[in-house]
Formats: structure tokens, C-alpha cells, sequence
């Protein structure tokens, strides 16, 4: 169906967001505060640390999402299906309520009603949808959307390219691990901080606006969704420094 494939894609999307966007400013702000420690060694040992363990648990966490909302569709699923076999004339009342919503008067929805009340897995599903608003999760695609976040999560970068009608989506990985790259790369802690931060604040800018056109925003829109992207990142890189940095502080009294 149209709608479930529209469904799924929405979930990959979200998935993908929110794995990317956790996996390249968490540890770029981790990073960043550690960098006051001194070592590149520590640096990177501690962000590789927090993207395997961050990836993992992202990955499981989506997993159990889906598990979970599968779950509680098929107990309301159930509930409905009651209701409809021991009160009848309420949720006729009810489904006739749904079409008032959308400017339907009584006489004119009597016939798409009986129809309705012809199919009991027919009505079901409607109140499911319009009076509950549930959609049924694709449950079978749970462990996609665990892989989906945590892989998300650990690259760190990633673009997509087209949407099919079948709901797939073509992803081409990019730069793996991209705020670390520079503590493998330069000896000195602060240079590979300053280089750090500009790859990162580049792709943030690239990551908003190309989250923006996926979603159909173009013009401004996109780049208000670049901007704030970035702020979010930079906000999360000051904080963690801040802390860090207060830590040091503390320590050195």
C-alpha cells in the first residue's frame, strides 16, 4: 500500500537523522572537551570508545522501538476489535464523528458506513487510523531500523540520493568517523581540534540542508534548517568543553 511505503520511508528517514546527527556531534563534543586533556592518544582511544558504545546502543534502542510499538498496535488492534463486536452502535457514532471531521454530513457518509460495518477487519482498521491514528508498524523492518541507527550513528556521514516507489532508499556512506579523523592524522591535540571543527561545522551545514531538501524544503527554509543544525552542534561542542574545562579547574585547586 501507498501509504505503509510512505510510512516506512518516514521511519528510515527519521532513523537516519537521528543516528547522524548523534553520531557526528556527540563525539565531536566529546572530543572537543578532551582535547583540554592534552593527549591525542586519549582523545581518540575515548571517542572510539563512545561510538561503539553509542552505536550499539542506538542500534538496540530503535530495535526495541519498533518491537514495542508493534506490541502496543496489536493490544489496540485487539481493544478495537472488541469494542466494535460489543458496542456497534457506539463506534458507528464514532465513525460517523470521524466523517463530520472532514465536513461529511450523516446522509452523505450513510453508505461508505454500512460498507464499513460490512467488513468487521475493514472497520477495525479504519478507527484504528482515524480515531486512534495508529499506523501498523512494519514489523518485520525492526531490525532495519536498529541497523539503520546504529550504522547512522557510528559513519557519521552519509547522503541520500533517491527514493523509490518500493520505499528503499540508496545511501552512499561517506568519510567514516569524520570528527576523529584528525586526531589519527595530526600529533598535536589543539591542531587536530581546530581542523576538527571546521570538517565538522562544514558537514553539519551540508548534513541541515540536505535533511531539508530530502523533506521537500527549498530556498530559506533549507537554509534555516543548515543553520540550525549547526548551532545545535556548536551548543553541544561548548558544553561538553565547558564542563571538561571545569573539571580541570576544580582539579587544579
Amino acid at each position: 500500500m501507498v501509504s505503509e511505503s510512505h510510512h516506512r520511508r518516514g521511519i528510515v528517514i527519521r532513523d537516519c537523522i537521528i543516528g547522524f546527527a548523534d553520531g557526528l556531534t556527540v563525539p565531536f563534543a566529546l572530543t572537543a572537551g578532551l582535547f583540554l586533556l592534552g593527549s591525542t592518544r586519549l582523545v581518540v582511544l575515548a571517542g572510539l570508545a563512545e561510538l561503539f558504545a553509542g552505536s550499539v546502543s542506538m542500534g538496540l534502542g530503535a530495535w526495541l522501538a519498533a518491537i514495542t510499538d508493534a506490541k502496543y498496535y496489536d493490544i489496540e488492534h485487539e481493544k478495537k476489535r472488541r469494542e466494535v463486536q460489543e458496542t456497534p452502535a457506539e463506534e458507528e457514532e464514532e465513525m460517523y464523528g470521524i466523517f463530520s471531521k472532514f465536513g461529511i454530513e450523516r446522509e452523505e457518509c450513510r453508505i461508505m458506513a454500512e460498507r464499513l460495518k460490512r467488513d468487521e477487519e475493514m472497520w477495525v482498521l479504519f478507527m484504528m487510523r482515524f480515531e486512534l491514528r495508529l499506523e501498523k508498524p512494519f514489523l518485520k523492518g525492526a531490525w532495519v531500523e536498529g541497523l539503520v541507527m546504529g550504522i547512522s550513528y557510528f559513519v557519521g556521514s552519509f547522503a541520500l540520493d533517491e527514493f523509490h516507489r518500493s520505499s528503499t532508499i540508496t545511501k552512499r556512506e561517506t568519510g567514516g568517523l569524520l570528527p576523529m579523523i584528525p586526531y589519527f592524522i595530526l600529533k598535536q591535540v589543539n591542531h587536530a581540534l581546530f581542523v576538527s571543527i571546521g570538517i565538522t561545522f562544514m558537514v553539519l551545514l551540508a548534513f541541515g540542508y540536505a535533511k531539508a531538501m530530502v523533506i521537500g524544503a527549498k530556498g530559506w527554509d533549507a537554509g534555516k534548517s543548515a543553520i540550525q543544525t549547526l548551532i545545535v552542534g556548536a551548543l553541544a561542542a561548548t558544553v561538553s568543553y565547558g564542563i571538561v574545562r571545569g573539571f580541570n579547574t576544580v582539579q587544579e585547586l
